[in-house]
């Protein structure tokens, strides 16, 4: 019984892990295009940003990876045998990777809040994809184990990457349209 209640709050603790990542750089998206906006806005929005970031970070997110692991652990230690398979050890590789992408994004706040960063809201939009992809990898491995089927998954991956890249230059390009026709309605 013990491993399906570790199963349970294993997987509220991904749910809001990722929910607080994609959100995350999300708000550093709007906290680096803050700094095109005339003052008084621009402070007053940085101000803000900065709160909800700290919140998020402290409150959602790093409990959410608190949660999530010390969830695996309890899960591992209920069958310990699983740590003999080849799929968890990948599984786990990405986790760090994941564990990783939490705290540099603990570093970019720190920049933010310094006014030291230098990235775009057009960087930090292809930044907040890459969890999705470790998402997709690790659920993957969690559902197929040993039986994941590598070449379609690859292609999966790359289409996910290529996707998700188009997307960014297509809403970048979108952006700057709307932009240069504001600025004729303006000026005319």
């Amino acid at each position: 019984m013990a491993y399906y209640w570790f199963k349970a709050f294993h997987l509220i603790g991904v749910v809001v892990w990722f929910a607080g990542l994609f959100y995350l750089v999300r708000l550093f998206v709007y906290h680096a295009e803050a700094s095109e906006q005339p003052e008084p806005a621009r402070t007053i929005l940085k101000n803000q940003y900065q709160i909800m970031e700290k919140r998020l970070y402290n409150i959602i997110t790093t409990p959410g990876m608190l949660v999530t692991v010390a969830m695996a652990i309890a899960l591992i230690s209920t069958e310990p045998d699983v740590l003999k398979s080849g799929w968890l050890h990948i599984k786990l590789a990405f986790v760090v990777l994941l564990i990783g992408y939490h705290h540099y994004c603990k570093r970019i706040m720190k920049q933010l809040e310094k006014d030291e960063c230098k990235w775009t809201g057009q960087q930090f939009r292809a930044l907040n994809e890459a969890p999705t992809i470790l998402l997709v990898v690790i659920v993957l491995l969690a559902v197929f184990k040993n039986n994941l089927p590598l070449d379609m998954t690859t292609w999966l991956i790359v289409a996910l990457a290529i996707a998700m890249a188009a997307s960014i230059q297509l809403y970048a390009k979108k952006r700057r349209l709307d932009k240069e026709r504001l600025m004729q309605v303006t000026q005319e």
